[in-house]
């Protein structure tokens, strides 16, 4: 099923959740609907599968109009941050709830139970209660009876929000091998910008009611549309655009501003006239990287990541002298 989102707008109060939103989610694809909190990513999410109504704008499912149609015939799987699990049935029964509900003749109820207990890897689980596994045990729960009326639609509400980070990741990959097999259009709502990259196909970057960017998650990265998305979208260094350190490297702009990744920053432990003299403040091992935070002789603060390769060779220590020129760098016209 395809989903249309057509100028909406939401407004609660003086608040404008949602200021003449559009997008088009293709069928059997897994968008993200990334930002901040406050963005509208969840009222989007919310309008999409009619737990809310849009002030105006249109909301077509498969081509025809939804607006106005109950949560119940839009046949969308909705799964929230919490679980909201039945925590006096098990799992079997938590799953098969809305297939009771829906009337499905009892041996077809035990054959999709089955299906989906051996689907989220928890055959051997489907007689425990909810209070007896781990969250993310929990929460795979939820999606299968998500996935059990065996929905067109599956929306998710920062499904991996109330997890420890380990968990996180796994639930990630976990939900994007899920996907590659049941083919349901899928959205997801995060504020986790690497969430977002690594799962889905397609990300939805939203500030302020609005939409900033729609594409892919090396287009979102590799070519962000706005200062929002370049700042949110990865780390990153802001500075003048008279600085020395783009002085040197023959970098000339009239933007106010240039932006710079830090894995786009060379350290190099001599000049070479195009390179920028610094003094290294901080060292932070991350493991399969190394975080250098910089300072520039003009004053301003440059941070840099490094492979543990180039690390080695460069043999970093705090108040060490060093030269860094840009590899590649970003400007944004200035919106009036």
């Amino acid at each position: 099923m395809g989903i249309t989102v057509e100028n909406v707008s939401k407004q609660f109060g003086n608040f404008f959740a949602l200021d003449q939103v559009s997008v088009e989610i293709k069928t059997g694809g897994l968008v993200a609907l990334l930002g901040p909190s406050g963005s509208g990513k969840s009222t989007l999410l919310r309008v999409i599968a009619g737990l809310e109504e849009p002030d105006s704008g249109r909301v077509y499912l498969t081509g025809k109009d939804a607006t106005h149609q109950s949560v119940q015939d839009r046949n969308i799987g909705f799964v929230f941050q919490h679980y909201a699990l039945f925590k006096h049935l098990t799992v079997r029964k938590n799953i098969a709830f809305g297939l009771e509900i829906a009337k499905w003749p009892k041996p077809r109820i035990q054959n999709r139970v089955e299906e989906l207990l051996d689907l989220i890897q928890l055959q051997s689980l489907g007689d425990r209660y909810p209070s007896q596994l781990s969250g993310g045990q929990r929460q795979r729960v939820a999606l299968a009876r998500s996935l059990a009326v065996e929905p067109k639609v599956l929306l998710l509400d920062e499904p991996f929000g109330a997890l420890d980070a380990r968990v996180r990741k796994d639930l990630r990959t976990w939900l994007r091998n899920l996907h590659d097999k049941v083919h349901v259009t899928t959205v997801f709502v995060t504020h986790d910008q690497e969430e977002a990259m690594e799962v889905s196909d397609e990300i939805v970057v939203m500030n302020q009611g609005r939409i900033e960017q729609i594409g892919s998650p090396a287009e979102i990265y590799d070519n962000p549309a706005s200062p929002f998305v370049m700042s949110f979208i990865g780390p990153v260094n802001v500075l003048p655009g008279d600085a020395r350190i783009f002085q040197q490297s023959g970098i000339s702009t009239s933007q106010p501003q240039l932006f710079l990744r830090p894995h786009d920053v060379v350290v190099q432990l001599s000049p070479d006239g195009s390179t920028a003299p610094a003094r290294v403040q901080r060292v932070v091992h991350l493991g399969w990287e190394i975080q250098s935070e910089l300072a520039l002789e003009d004053g301003q603060a440059v941070t840099v990541y490094l492979t543990r390769e180039k690390f080695d060779q460069l043999n970093l220590k705090p108040k060490q002298q060093v030269f860094v020129k840009p590899k590649d760098t970003k400007s944004f016209a200035l919106q009036r």
